[in-house]
């Protein structure tokens, strides 16, 4: 089924084509009639007129239109998708996660430090031997947690010294090795490419704690505020929950995915599950308003108070919140942007059938 895109929607896209504005990244796709490619929203290459751009929902529809790809934006690649370096630096650490890596390490693969360290910052906000080290203190702290001594779990992560190993800890982890034990969660992190860009993933062996769109303001307070409800640490790393929400996604995106199976893990107060487990008796593809969900969990003047639990939930796409509209028929509000929330509604009602 294809989605049609109105001449109003043509017209909104032409001027986000015009502004390279990034949150329309993966919403549409132009095809240049003059040049006979097609382009991201983000393409720095000179606009054309606006009567010479066709606008489309996927690549796919571009290429069947003979819309060759544009060589500057290359619009088949994903904007965020991680560069093959950093996947494979990625894959030795996971490889070796108790390597203690150096710059000189970087050099034997022929590498330039100050690329991997500049690529690394911009995808995790951390250098590449920062991510090296905290994943050598998750395994140290599992380690520690599972009942082996200090010494043990600074020999094998590398740390010759005691008290750089007790510093490096606590830096990293929020506290110094021996206040760690069994009660203490070790959550990973890990980035999954969408349509919509980029999502960061918390979770730990049983269950997902956090997907969020990365440029969500105030996500870092709000993984602060996980790590500390929690009483934990976050690191880099990725778990079979990861790989399960990540596949989940893909087949969402694809349009073949209507109800996620990854078990979740609800951090709220009781009211906040009350408003979240009624986001997720809402159809694939329906909308539903604020007083309508007030009214569902039999607070039918909390309508309020419902929209601010909506606001505050931290499983983005899996408890559906995009599908909550306000009772004059637009939008609202969504953390993850009202560009992405429309597209969301109308991607679920393209595939509702």
């Amino acid at each position: 089924m294809m989605y049609v895109i109105t001449d109003s929607q043509a017209k909104i896209f032409y001027q986000a084509f015009v502004d390279k504005d990034p949150e329309y990244e993966g919403m549409f796709y132009v095809g240049i009639k003059t040049t006979g490619v097609f382009c991201r929203p983000t393409c720095s290459a000179r606009k054309p007129k606006f009567e010479n751009c066709e606008f489309f929902t996927t690549a796919q529809a571009a290429l069947l239109a003979s819309f060759r790809p544009c060589m500057r934006c290359c619009p088949l690649s994903h904007p965020g998708q991680v560069s093959a370096l950093v996947q494979t630096l990625v894959e030795a650490i996971e490889a070796d996660p108790e390597k203690s890596w150096k710059n000189d390490d970087l050099e034997a693969l022929s590498v330039d430090a100050s690329t991997v360290r500049r690529q690394f910052k911009k995808r995790f906000g951390m250098t590449f031997i920062g991510y090296a080290r905290a994943r050598r203190m998750g395994l140290a702290m599992k380690q520690i947690r599972d009942g082996d001594s200090v010494i043990s779990a600074q020999l094998d992560s590398g740390y010759e010294s005691s008290s750089g190993f007790r510093d490096a800890f606590a830096k990293i982890m929020g506290a110094a090795p021996t206040k760690f034990n069994k009660h203490h969660a070790i959550l990973t992190s890990s980035w999954i490419d969408t349509k919509l860009g980029p999502m960061l993933a918390i979770t730990d062996q049983k269950f997902l704690y956090l997907l969020e769109f990365v440029d969500r303001r105030g996500l870092e307070r709000e993984i602060e505020k996980l790590r500390i409800n929690l009483n934990g640490a976050i690191i880099p790393g990725h778990t079979q929950v990861t790989q399960q929400i990540e596949s989940e996604l893909q087949k969402y995106f694809e349009g073949s995915l209507k109800e996620f199976k990854t078990p979740l893990y609800l951090s709220g107060s009781t009211f906040q599950k009350l408003v979240w487990s009624e986001l997720l008796r809402i159809p694939y593809g329906e909308t539903r308003t604020y007083s309508d969900q007030a009214r569902a969990i039999g607070k039918e003047a909390a309508y309020r108070a419902v929209a601010n639990a909506n606001g505050a939930n931290q499983l983005a796409i899996v408890i559906p919140c995009h599908r909550i509209i306000n009772s004059n028929g637009e939008l609202g509000g969504y953390s993850g942007g009202i560009n992405r929330k429309k597209w969301l509604i109308a991607h679920e009602k393209q595939y509702q059938q």
